[in-house]
């Protein structure tokens, strides 16, 4: 494109931060040269499928595997986003994120929400102690870049630990926590599938030009309509939900995985990086899988307290 995505007269433009099958669709046409996805589709489903069978493998055969694999995602989405920072000039400790990170899941999975809370306060506060032997250069904007990798990662994905752990009521297949887990993560992956295939065969109409061009308002209509039916579908057939509060609950993933998405999205877009890194064949690094999925878990939390109690 021949504009400048921000607006600004003589201000270089970033590169763009997302794969059109990120998030809520594409509105505009790729070159002819490439695919329309963007992207090497059998490999980026492969390792998707790949992915995905590890995630269920561990929620039901071995809840601490599920443990262990939350662990190794935020600590590595934590490295990912600080080393993103540290090249866009922000002064954050890497590898003390990447521990505070597992520390406050590992928190969460065994104290609950007060682990969860505690893990973040005491993470937040070492950052202030690490800082001060850095100087007053750049106090204003490396704090607040870490305290972002701690609160946009491992804060939210401690929502997930408290899904997987909590008493809940027992479902009709499977045990109840696992169920509410696997609802949350299908719920998710309906709505990004939704937006990819909605965005590609109708997208037309850009939603946030500015922070992602290629994710439309058409991609959006297709998140929320995968989302709301795989969502009243799971939680009708596992714990016998009602349809319409089915559906709220996939409308709210939708929106909510769709900020995540753009959160992250605005956050590459400042930082000037496509991905956080390429970790994963066709995917980009762990936090690019990770963006929608962290945002919707404490909505998912919320959601599952009022309907199970």
């Amino acid at each position: 494109m021949s504009t400048i995505p921000d607006g600004s007269p003589g201000r270089r433009p970033h590169p763009s931060p997302d794969g059109p099958g990120s998030g809520p669709g594409t509105a505009e046409t790729a070159p002819a040269s490439r695919p329309k996805a963007g992207r090497n589709l059998p490999v980026a489903i492969g390792a998707g499928l790949g992915m995905a069978a590890v995630v269920i493998a561990s929620v039901l055969i071995q809840p601490m595997a599920f443990l262990v694999l939350a662990v190794v995602a935020v600590g590595v989405a934590c490295w990912e986003t600080g080393t993103a920072m540290r090249k866009g000039g922000k002064n954050v400790p890497v590898i003390p994120l990447a521990a505070a990170g597992v520390l406050i899941v590992v928190l969460a999975w065994f104290g609950g929400a007060t682990g969860l809370l505690l893990g973040t306060a005491v993470s937040v506060a070492a950052l202030y102690v690490w800082r001060l032997s850095e100087g007053a250069t750049g106090y204003r904007t490396d704090v607040p870049a870490a305290a972002l990798v701690l609160i946009q990662v491992p804060f939210l994905a401690g929502f997930v630990m408290l899904l997987a752990t909590s008493e809940a009521s027992e479902a009709r297949l499977i045990d109840g926590a696992a169920a509410q887990v696997l609802i949350y993560l299908f719920a998710v992956v309906m709505s990004d599938t939704g937006g990819y295939t909605a965005g590609v065969l109708f997208g037309r109409h850009q939603m946030t030009p500015r922070i992602s061009p290629k994710k439309s308002w058409e991609g959006l209509a297709g998140s929320v309509v995968a989302a709301a039916l795989g969502a009243s579908i799971t939680l009708w057939a596992f714990f016998g939900v009602s349809f319409p509060l089915g559906v709220a609950f996939g409308v709210c993933v939708a929106l909510a995985a769709t900020l995540g998405d753009l959160s992250v999205s605005l956050l590459k877009r400042d930082l000037g990086i496509k991905d956080m890194s390429n970790l994963i064949p066709g995917h980009g690094g762990v936090m690019d899988r990770l963006d929608s999925i962290l945002m919707v878990a404490p909505v998912a939390y919320v959601w599952f307290r009022y309907l199970l109690g």
